[in-house]
């Protein structure tokens, strides 16, 4: 293969030059199984009738409904 692009001695260079940041809020925790994610979700939506969301939200208003 005629030229390159970049010798293979700086492969990587930017990505060890930048500084590493903590995860923070939502994404500071580690997700769940989705297996498990979704087992979770059944229950609560089919069994126990709740729905995610703020209060007035429409999922949430769907369990005044009926």
């Amino acid at each position: 293969m005629p030229g390159s692009h970049g010798s293979l001695t700086k492969a990587g260079k930017v990505k060890t030059q930048t500084p590493k940041v903590q995860k923070r809020g939502v994404n500071a925790r580690p997700k769940k199984i989705p297996r498990i994610r979704y087992r979770d979700n059944y229950k609560k939506r089919m069994i126990k009738g709740e729905y995610g969301g703020q209060q007035g939200s429409i999922g949430a208003s769907r369990r005044y409904r009926k």
